[in-house]
């Protein structure tokens, strides 16, 4: 039976398969440089984050056992990036061999899998400084999580990296199914969050990105966006975000 060691950076601890020690030292290397770079735009970071990095899928749900459902309800253009989960303290995401296996062949794939540890711990921090976006306990957070899903899921995404990876898989997403809500709604919060953060930040900048994911407005999501663009009708936003993707799926 394999043991388990511990492996230790600056600001973060990660337990991994014996097997797995060199990987685990580049997923450090890659978490202690996104904390580095979240913290310029970010004021709150979170302390004494461990990672435990599985060896196989089969383990990762045992600690994570919601991600089977959250993979059955996401757009199927994007299930293979779900591929870790977190808790207060906690990432949990598969060893960076078996996140090669799961990418495919197209153009940023491999990327984008590999940026998940990353992703995961800018959700982490995107919570520090939103408590309102921590993963729910009560019925009360589960529901307003459900409406805030593709935030929560977006602004990690985009601040980790990955949505720049990700014209082939939007180019899937808009080619399977029916046309996405926006802004997004959980089939698509994973997938396409990132995008609606894309576009705050291209038009509005990196600072207002920062912004949308630490308040949540009172008035739900839509009003967060009209406010977010400066009082711009959210249909015209709608408009000019389905050009973006339609921009995103098409650029080589």
């Amino acid at each position: 039976m394999r043991s388990w060691l511990e492996t230790a950076s600056d600001h973060f601890t990660a337990r991994h398969d014996e097997t797995d020690a060199e990987a685990a030292a580049e997923v450090l290397e890659l978490l202690e440089s996104t904390r580095e770079r979240l913290g310029r735009v970010f004021p709150e970071l979170p302390e004494e984050v461990a990672v435990v990095i599985h060896a196989t899928d089969a383990q990762l749900m045992i600690a994570q056992p919601l991600l089977p459902l959250r993979r059955l309800i996401t757009a199927p253009a994007a299930r293979r990036y779900l591929a870790g989960g977190v808790s207060r303290r906690e990432v949990h995401v598969l060893s960076p061999a078996r996140l090669e296996e799961r990418a495919s062949a197209v153009t940023g794939s491999r990327e984008m899998l590999m940026l998940t540890p990353a992703a995961l711990y800018a959700r982490l921090v995107v919570a520090a400084n939103n408590p309102l976006l921590t993963p729910p306990r009560t019925i009360g957070r589960t529901v307003r999580s459900l409406r805030w899903a593709w935030l929560a899921a977006g602004a990690p995404a985009w601040f980790a990296g990955q949505t720049a990876h990700a014209r082939p898989a939007i180019s899937r997403r808009l080619h399977e199914g029916a046309e996405p809500d926006f802004p997004p709604g959980l089939r698509d919060a994973a997938l396409l969050g990132g995008t609606v953060i894309d576009l705050l930040a291209r038009e509005e900048g990196e600072i207002a990105a920062v912004n949308l994911a630490m308040h949540l407005d009172a008035g739900g999501p839509k009003q967060a966006l009209v406010r977010a663009f400066h009082g711009r009708p959210l249909v015209h936003t709608e408009g000019t975000w389905r050009a973006h993707l339609a921009k995103l799926a098409s650029s080589g």
